[in-house]
């Protein structure tokens, strides 16, 4: 009889184990980054302190763009073949439109200081509108600022007008942008850069540095103009129906852990973003330096594409509430 019950306490402890491990939350990510790059190492941090949290969540990531460009990871998650995804704007307008306040108007900010302000800011509205389409945002980044690498040097815009600019597909408002201003977007996705570089498809691309040196892009468009056209923000989300699978003292956790995590992408991709330069630099980029008059030349390109992007790419509202930030900002 002991020996019975014995057995009984075994099998009932090994199915309380089995009903235990069956019962954990597991979250799929999607993302661009690369594979051991700083945002990713940052995410297996962030994973960890999950892991670790009460009833905490497995995190499974799929960096590279493996499960296919952003648009595809926002169907993705739609579907519940993911469940989380890091994304740019660009990504996340494809769940709500607003997030392009933040990232779709050319030479709009002058400082990150000034998207730093008009993001915390914006912040709950932004977190608001995505919450009513069924995501979570677990914390916002950036990767600082875009910057025009091209074939030809291009210091005026219509210099770089005369080659061919890569756009990501899908991003329809980003290429609304572009012929506003002039443009021949060529419609790639990401892991066709390089190749479409390398086979004349396309001649420049608005890029991040960091992203420019880990892609090897600057072997292909050695140029560089150093103007400040977009910044490049983005954030983590995970789907409603996830989210509201844990407890609340593990959604705390795991809110603490991704707040930090995107704290850390945001001040190693800014920090990488000037390295980036020197590092290409040394590799035979050729950067050039804005002029007042090319300065002047961008500014007038940029605000002529702002009747479109008002209303057409950026919802007007806010569009105009992050006019009207920014003065309050500078007013200070």
């Amino acid at each position: 009889m002991k020996h019975f019950f014995a057995v009984l306490t075994g099998w009932i402890l090994l199915a309380g184990a089995v009903v235990s491990v069956e019962a954990q939350v597991k979250i799929k990510l999607g993302t661009l980054a690369p594979k051991d790059s700083s945002p990713h190492q940052s995410l297996k941090v962030m994973a960890e302190a999950w892991r670790k949290a009460p009833s905490g969540p497995q995190l499974i990531m799929f960096t590279d763009g493996t499960q296919g460009g952003e648009e595809d990871m926002v169907r993705r998650m739609r579907i519940g073949q993911l469940q989380a995804a890091m994304l740019t704007a660009s990504g996340l307008s494809h769940i709500d439109g607003s997030v392009a306040c933040l990232q779709m108007m050319p030479k709009m900010f002058r400082s990150l200081a000034e998207l730093d302000y008009v993001s915390e800011k914006m912040r709950p509205l932004l977190e608001r509108r995505l919450s009513e389409k069924g995501f979570v945002v677990l914390f916002w980044t950036d990767a600082g600022w875009i910057k025009f690498f091209s074939r030809r040097p291009a210091l005026f815009p219509d210099e770089l007008k005369r080659q061919k600019l890569f756009a990501l597909a899908g991003d329809n408002k980003a290429i609304e942008i572009m012929r506003a201003g002039g443009y021949q977007p060529i419609p790639l996705e990401a892991t066709d850069i390089v190749p479409g570089l390398k086979t004349g498809l396309i001649d420049a691309i608005p890029v991040p540095p960091f992203f420019a040196l880990a892609g090897q892009i600057y072997d292909s468009a050695p140029n560089m103009l150093d103007m400040n056209w977009v910044p490049l923000v983005g954030a983590a989300v995970v789907t409603k129906k996830t989210w509201e699978q844990l407890p609340p003292a593990t959604q705390a956790a795991m809110r603490v852990a991704a707040e930090k995590a995107g704290g850390e992408i945001r001040a190693q991709a800014r920090k990488e973003m000037v390295d980036s330069v020197a590092a290409m630099q040394k590799r035979g980029l050729n950067v050039t330096k804005l002029t007042p008059e090319a300065d002047a030349a961008w500014d007038a390109l940029a605000q002529s594409t702002y009747p479109k992007v008002r209303g057409g790419v950026v919802p007007a509202e806010l569009f105009d509430e992050v006019q009207k930030l920014l003065k309050e900002f500078r007013a200070k």
